[in-house]
């Protein structure tokens, strides 16, 4: 059986565990193979690269847009990832050889863009595709760090692998992303070698153009396909649970087991992405089943998610949501009847390129809710200038989802649940497929709710 398996950043950078455990693990020498592994940059090393995902941080990518001194912030990454390198050692990898790689690709990368800030600097050029060029040169370094070092260190254990750079460093060829991957692994006998692709894949169109940060799923995805697998495995440093285990604690938080696509769209769609929803669909319409594993329990299933599972009971299998949202209230005593209303708005969400995430109705009010961040701020400040009244609230979203969930009750325990929290419903959304109940609560009230919503429908 044929897999590819992606393993995430976290588990790159306790990569002792993902070689003893995952590609080894109990396999005999011949059950090693059959297997096509995708790999993420080691923990943080993108940050440093981009910007820190989560707090905005900047790093190199930034000091580049900013016409700073990148130069002295690849010095610093080259002692990072030098450092990072360090750790592998006694588990087999060559540190004169992996020193040698990633300062040869560093040196690349300087050349390349010195290059686009000449370009910029001539003023014949748009500036933004500059910008995304510098983007991507500057992503595909941690993949390629990491997905080399992998490559020697199982090489050094006796175990035949073979390095599949996907980040284009070695070659000028116009190639499309799906054209690039078709020819890397072509005429390869997955028999025999154990491929280690790296996550980011270099195309005409831009990888990062349309999927940013999440293009290492997407590669991922894609090579699934290309080989037709059997299964796409990502492993990850916890399991998808009922419930995050740092909210509701670990005794109280179960791994799902089973879902269907749908519900990993529902909970993309608040940024708990069991895989980006972009990199999830070539795999559901080529009937391509994900299972998400946790890397420290290797032992263990995980959960398997497919095109066709319903739970064969009621139940809610997920508890999820955000505390980084904004609800967005346009209020207007002319509203009612109107036909086109909310068109009007959503020419201006579409100008700022902001998606809402849930969307509640009255007479004369069309509430959205939104993410907490520097597009929805601009949008906000252009609403407030073209409609009667804007409020604006910061709250949290959370979510019950369930393959199985459209049966009387379950919204009246949600409630209750509420209830005796003493949280209120600001507002709520529920579409008539009815595989997520959506709550807009107080911001301050969201790990509260999370634990009541996991309480009343994790019971034992």
């Amino acid at each position: 059986m044929l897999t590819v398996e992606k393993i995430g950043g976290t588990s790159m950078s306790q990569f002792k565990n993902v070689l003893n455990d995952i590609i080894i693990g109990q396999r005999k020498p011949e059950e090693l193979y059959n297997r096509i592994f995708v790999v993420s940059a080691y923990n943080n090393v993108t940050n440093w690269l981009l910007e820190h995902k989560k707090t905005g941080e900047p790093g190199i990518y930034i000091k580049f847009l900013e016409n700073d001194d990148y130069n002295i912030a690849l010095d610093s990454l080259y002692q990072r990832l030098l450092l990072i390198n360090k750790g592998f050692e006694d588990i087999g990898l060559n540190l004169s050889e992996a020193k040698e790689f990633i300062q040869f690709r560093l040196k690349q990368v300087k050349t390349l863009l010195h290059s686009l800030g000449k370009v910029l600097a001539s003023g014949y050029v748009n500036v933004e595709d500059i910008h995304l060029a510098a983007r991507e040169i500057l992503a595909s370094v941690g993949e390629a760090h990491s997905a080399w070092n992998t490559v020697n260190i199982l090489n050094n254990n006796g175990i035949s692998a073979k390095l599949i750079d996907l980040s284009g460093f070695e070659d000028n060829m116009p190639l499309t992303i799906d054209d690039r991957i078709k020819k890397a692994f072509k005429n390869i006998d997955f028999s025999k070698i154990l491929c280690i692709a790296t996550g980011y894949t270099k195309g005409v169109e831009g990888i990062m153009r349309a999927f940013d940060r999440g293009y290492s799923e997407v590669t991922f995805s894609k090579i699934a396909v290309e080989v037709k697998a059997q299964e796409a495995i990502i492993h990850k440093e916890y399991h998808l649970s009922s419930a995050d285990p740092k909210i509701v604690g670990v005794d109280a938080a179960t791994p799902v087991g089973y879902t269907n696509f749908i519900v990993a769209d529902q909970l993309a769609d608040i940024g708990m992405e069991a895989i980006h929803p972009k990199a999830a669909k070539p795999l559901e319409l080529a009937n391509i089943d994900i299972r998400i594993k946790n890397t420290f329990q290797p032992e263990h299933p995980g959960t398997l998610i497919t095109r066709s599972y319903i739970s064969p009971v009621p139940k809610v299998e997920i508890v999820s949501g955000t505390n980084k949202v904004l609800a967005v209230e346009i209020h207007d005593p002319m509203m009612v009847g109107e036909v086109g209303f909310d068109l009007r708005i959503m020419t201006h969400f579409a100008k700022f390129g902001v998606s809402y995430i849930l969307k509640s109705t009255n007479a004369n009010s069309i509430t959205m809710v939104v993410w907490d961040n520097y597009k929805s701020h601009k949008l906000i400040a252009e609403l407030e200038q073209n409609f009667y009244e804007v409020v604006v609230k910061r709250v949290a979203l959370v979510c019950a989802m369930g393959t199985n969930i459209a049966i009387p009750g379950f919204l009246f325990r949600a409630a209750k649940a509420f209830y005796e929290k003493n949280i209120n419903i600001e507002s709520f959304g529920q579409s008539l497929r009815q595989v997520n109940m959506q709550f807009v609560i107080q911001r301050e009230s969201y790990n509260d709710a999370v634990i009541a919503l996991n309480n009343e429908f994790n019971k034992n």
